[in-house]
């Protein structure tokens, strides 16, 4: 009979023991998913925009894009503040800040002044909008050719500035770089006629540059976060 209540007591402690392993896989299964659906922190993500609104003078740079943003996380994303930059373009070329937030990529005389302003992207949710950004005296002289741009931006979970979008601004497609209107964004061949509009477009405004100077001596904003990374500041 002792043989027999020992192996038993065998089995049962087996079978506690497996309980009890399926229990904590069943209860941490739980805690997982409840962190995926509900708690865990998404990241913003940005598509090429398929055209842009521009005006370059000797002395004022001004780019509008339409851009769809998009939550990949439950939590909600404030997005604080945005800027765009040349990566591969000389150290003159400053930073474009955000300065408005327009209601729509075609500008005009009718338009309502929105300054730019702190937004949210909420959980799992897409969001279009209209970014316009501007420097004085910002060193950008579009020439007929592509140029990569990145958008960066501060978010309110994450300290300095991070990228946020990386694209190529097809600049070849500007043909009049002094009326501020809509370009395609799309690689596309220009006629000879849009050609030479745009090269003549462009020799009257590195004319212009030529003959006009910033007052002063213009400094890049920059400031730093705590990896070292460096971004414009206001």
């Amino acid at each position: 009979m002792v043989p027999l209540t020992v192996a038993a007591a065998q089995n049962a402690s087996s079978s506690l023991t497996g309980a009890g392993v399926v229990s904590t896989c069943a209860l941490l299964f739980t805690v997982a998913s409840f962190w995926w659906l509900n708690a865990r922190q998404g990241r913003l993500k940005a598509w090429e925009p398929h055209s842009f609104a521009v005006i370059v003078h000797s002395s004022m740079a001004r780019l509008r894009l339409p851009l769809v943003l998009h939550n990949t996380g439950p939590k909600p994303i404030v997005v604080q503040d945005l800027v765009l930059t040349f990566p591969d373009e000389p150290a003159s070329h400053l930073p474009l800040l955000w300065v408005s937030a327009p209601s729509r990529l075609q500008p005009g005389p009718d338009e309502e002044a929105r300054l730019p302003a702190g937004f949210v992207v909420a959980g799992r949710e897409a969001r279009q909008l209209f970014l316009e950004f501007e420097a004085p005296f910002s060193g950008f002289l579009p020439e007929a050719r592509d140029y990569k741009v990145q958008i960066q931006a501060r978010v309110g979970h994450r300290r300095g500035w991070r990228p946020l979008l990386t694209f190529t601004l097809r600049a070849a497609n500007i043909v009049d770089p002094d009326r501020y209107t809509v370009y395609n964004n799309a690689p596309i061949e220009l006629t000879k006629e849009d050609r030479k509009r745009a090269d003549a477009a462009l020799l009257e405004l590195l004319d212009e540059q030529g003959h006009t100077s910033p007052p002063g001596e213009r400094k890049h904003r920059g400031s730093s976060d705590d990896g070292g990374n460096t971004g414009p500041s206001r």
